[in-house]
C-alpha cells in the first residue's frame, strides 16, 4: 500500500517537482549509501593504514638494531674487561680490597688501615665500599688517586681528606672512600 500511495503522489506532481523529487530522492540515496557503507569501511581503512605503519616503523627499528649487530658485539668486547664472573660475596670483596692494596704499593703510599665500609646494589650492578687511612707525600697522594681512577676496574674515589700529619711537614695523611662497581656478566 505505501509503494502504490507514493507513485499515485509522484504521477500527481508536475514535471519540474517529479524533477526536483528524483535529485533529493538521489541526493538522499547517495547520503545513505555514504554514512551506511562508505564511511564504515573508509574509517576502517584508515584505521587499518595507521596499524600498518605503526608496525612498518617498529619492524625498522628492529631492523636497526639487527643491522648493528656486530657493532655491538664489538662493543661488548670493548667493555668485557669490565664485567666480572659472579662470585661470592666475601671473594668480590677481598679481590677488591687486595686490588687496592696492591694500588697502595706500586704508588708507594703507607696503608695505615684498610677496611669494607658496606655494599649498594643499583638493580644488575653492585657497588662494594672501602674506606682506607694512609701516609705518603703529595707527590705520591696524586699519584694513588691517578692509580685508582685509571685501574682496569670500575674504581671510583668517592670522597677523600687530606690533613698533614705534622705540621710544616711534608708528608700528609689522608682518608680515601674507594667504590668498585661490579657488573655480572
Amino acid at each position: 500500500m505505501p509503494v502504490k500511495f507514493i507513485v499515485s503522489y509522484i504521477s500527481k506532481l508536475s514535471k519540474r517537482e517529479r524533477t526536483i523529487f528524483y535529485i533529493t530522492a538521489i541526493v538522499a540515496g547517495l547520503v545513505l549509501l555514504d554514512r551506511l557503507i562508505l564511511a564504515p569501511i573508509l574509517s576502517k581503512i584508515h584505521e587499518l593504514n595507521e596499524t600498518i605503519t605503526l608496525q612498518e616503523q617498529a619492524i625498522e627499528q628492529s631492523l636497526l638494531v639487527v643491522m648493528q649487530e656486530d657493532r655491538v658485539k664489538e662493543e661488548s668486547k670493548l667493555y668485557a674487561p669490565y664485567l666480572s664472573k659472579p662470585e661470592g660475596e666475601e671473594k668480590e670483596v677481598t679481590a677488591f680490597l687486595k686490588e687496592i692494596e696492591n694500588i697502595a704499593k706500586q704508588s708507594s703510599v703507607y696503608l695505615v688501615d684498610i677496611k669494607p665500609a658496606g655494599k649498594d646494589v643499583d638493580g644488575v650492578a653492585t657497588r662494594h665500599y672501602a674506606k682506607l687511612n694512609y701516609e705518603a707525600q703529595m707527590e705520591q697522594v696524586f699519584n694513588f688517586f691517578h692509580s685508582i681512577t685509571s685501574a682496569g676496574q670500575l674504581l671510583k674515589i668517592e670522597s677523600y681528606d687530606i690533613r698533614p700529619k705534622t705540621e710544616g711537614g711534608s708528608i700528609v695523611t689522608c682518608s680515601v672512600s674507594v667504590s668498585k662497581t661490579i657488573i655480572p656478566e
